[in-house]
C-alpha cells in the first residue's frame, strides 16, 4: 500500500513540475524565434502608432480596441447583429476568443457546472465575445497599453475579423439571447477549443500576426504577460 501512495505521489509531484516547466518555456521561448517581418519593422518605426488595450482577468484576456470609425465600420457586423458600436460613451470595442459551453453558460463562478468544465478540458465549439466598454483606465494592473503602426493594426483588425465565422457569402451572425448583459453579444467563431490551446493563446496568435513577439505557449493571462514583458518590455 505504502509503495503505491509513494508512487502516485511520485507521478503528481512529476506531473506538476513538467506543468511549471512547460509553462516556464512557453513564456520563453519566443515565437517567432527570429524577425523575418521587415516591413512591419519599417511600419513600426515611421508610421503614427495606434494604440490597443489587452485586458486580462485570472484566466482570460480580452483585445480591446478603440472605436474609431475604421473599426466601428470594419466591424458594422456587429452592429447588425444586435449590439451597436457607435454608441454614447463608448471608447473601446473588446473582443475574446473562448469555448461556447464555458463562456455561455458559465458568466460567474456561481454558475460552474462539471459539463462546461468537461468541454473546456476535452474539445468545445468556440465563439466570439464582443463588449462595448467606456473609457478604462490605463493604470490599471489588469491592463497593458500596446501600441502599434498603422500597418499593424490593420493586420490585427483584419485577422479578429477572420475569427468570427461566416460561409463567405454573408456577414457573420450572432448567436441569440445569450448575452450577459445590454453590452455584449456572442457570434459562432473559427476554430474548436480546450483549455490547452485557449483564449490566451488566441490572444497571443493575434498579437503575432501583428507583429508583437510573444512566448511560444501561452495558456495563462499570466505567462503571456510574462512573455510579452520579456520580449518586448513593458
Amino acid at each position: 500500500m505504502m509503495k503505491l501512495l509513494r508512487r502516485f505521489l511520485i507521478g503528481i509531484c512529476l506531473v506538476v513540475f513538467t506543468a511549471v516547466v512547460a509553462l516556464g518555456l512557453g513564456a520563453l521561448v519566443p515565437r517567432p524565434l527570429f524577425d523575418s517581418n521587415p516591413v512591419m519593422e519599417v511600419a513600426q518605426s515611421s508610421a503614427d502608432k495606434r494604440r490597443i488595450l489587452i485586458l486580462n482577468n485570472p484566466i482570460h484576456t480580452d483585445i480591446a480596441l478603440p472605436a474609431d470609425p475604421d473599426v466601428l465600420e470594419a466591424f458594422g457586423f456587429v452592429s447588425d447583429g444586435g449590439l451597436e458600436l457607435d454608441y454614447p460613451g463608448v471608447f473601446w470595442i473588446a473582443f475574446g476568443w473562448g469555448g461556447r459551453s464555458f463562456y455561455i453558460e458559465t458568466p460567474t463562478w456561481g454558475d460552474l457546472k462539471p459539463g462546461p468544465v468537461i468541454d473546456a478540458l476535452t474539445w468545445d465549439a468556440s465563439v466570439m465575445h464582443v463588449r462595448r466598454t467606456g473609457d478604462i483606465p490605463l493604470e490599471q494592473e489588469s491592463v497593458r497599453v500596446v501600441e502599434l503602426s498603422q500597418l499593424e493594426f490593420d493586420e490585427l483588425v483584419n485577422d479578429i475579423m477572420t475569427s468570427f465565422q461566416s460561409d463567405g457569402t454573408a456577414p457573420p451572425t450572432a448567436i441569440p439571447g445569450v448575452a450577459s448583459d445590454a453590452h455584449d453579444i456572442f457570434f459562432p467563431a473559427v476554430g474548436g477549443f480546450n483549455a490547452m490551446m485557449g483564449c490566451n493563446t488566441w490572444t497571443a496568435d493575434m498579437l503575432r500576426r501583428a507583429g508583437v513577439k510573444t512566448g511560444m505557449w501561452t495558456p495563462l493571462p499570466l505567462t503571456l504577460d510574462w512573455s510579452l514583458d520579456l520580449h518586448n518590455g513593458r
